[in-house]
């Protein structure tokens, strides 16, 4: 069954994604119209399949964190396969962007990519875990990625950004009423998880370039607060769909244990001087694909006391 509160309890059940026939949308028009956004101008926003080459060497790299997590002693589910070439979707790589996990009740949102909800096919082995099944309407301006919403137990941070709005920040405060939502916005890009990294209750990571003093999360009034000033930026082919921050996206496996880029060695140090043991793996293609070890996890038991 689905029991997973936080980011930070000890881990015992958990979604790896998959990098089989990722393809960027043609026919998606949200994707179209955010793509003409961006502030990348030195190459095109990709377009049909990923090379063959890339999703190889990324589902290698996913295999060996599924063994990592295996032997840590987790039980790794993986998204059913997809064709997500003649179906027009994108991919199943970051299982964290398709559902929200909140206690033993999963929240099927609505995401900001139309494409992307057939993404559930491919986690229904997972959905039919959940005592209680949340649909989020997909005919009322409601917009929401899952990895927009921090999970801290009985608070929420919720980012508010091009992928997840206010509609759907009143609905999910409607439909868990027992959980402070905190909205925050401090980022106008899409997700939360490479800007705030909560390590364990008390110890939070904080983007520098994004989060400051004066629009830090209330509900880190009490933390201590580490703010991450730089790292080391990762390559990309052709575009970058993620920013160097991506580099800050690590899962935590317990208050003691997180798995991180292994090139980010000022923050291994860092973890390491909180008594923090920092599993070292690689992504190589996190910044082309758009995600790091966050990401492509989804988080759905963990040992409460």
């Amino acid at each position: 069954m689905i029991n997973s509160r936080n980011e930070w309890d000890p881990l015992e059940a958990i979604v790896v994604g998959s990098a089989t026939n990722a393809n960027w949308p043609s026919n998606d028009p949200v994707f179209a119209i955010e793509s003409s956004k961006t502030s990348w101008t030195e190459t095109p926003v990709p377009t049909g399949p990923v090379p063959n080459w890339i999703v190889e060497e990324a589902n290698a790299e996913l295999d060996r964190l599924s063994e990592i997590l295996v032997d840590y002693g987790a039980v790794v589910y993986r998204p059913r396969p997809m064709d997500f070439v003649a179906l027009g979707g994108m991919y199943n790589y970051c299982p964290r962007d398709r559902l929200l996990v909140c206690g033993d009740t999963v929240v099927d949102v609505n995401m900001m990519y139309p494409c992307r909800n057939q993404e559930t096919e491919a986690l229904q082995q997972i959905i039919r875990q959940a005592k209680k099944v949340l649909i989020m309407p997909r005919d009322q301006d409601m917009i929401l990625d899952a990895a927009n919403v921090c999970r801290l137990g009985d608070t929420w941070l919720y980012l508010q950004s091009h992928s997840g709005n206010l509609a759907a920040y009143d609905w999910l405060c409607n439909q868990f009423p027992d959980i402070d939502i905190e909205l925050c916005n401090f980022y106008s890009g899409v997700h939360i998880d490479s800007t705030i990294v909560p390590v364990r209750e008390g110890l939070v990571l904080l983007n520098a370039s994004r989060v400051t003093e004066s629009n830090c999360p209330r509900a880190f009034d009490s933390w201590e607060k580490i703010y991450i000033n730089d790292v080391v930026p990762q390559g990309f082919y052709q575009y970058p769909y993620a920013s160097k921050w991506i580099a800050m996206n690590m899962l935590v496996l317990d208050p003691r244990t997180v798995i991180v880029d292994a090139a980010q060695t000022a923050l291994i140090t860092i973890l390491k001087s909180k008594g923090i043991d920092a599993i070292p793996h690689t992504l190589s293609h996190s910044r082309t694909l758009g995600g790091g070890f966050h990401c492509v996890t989804l988080d759905t038991r963990r040992k409460h006391d």
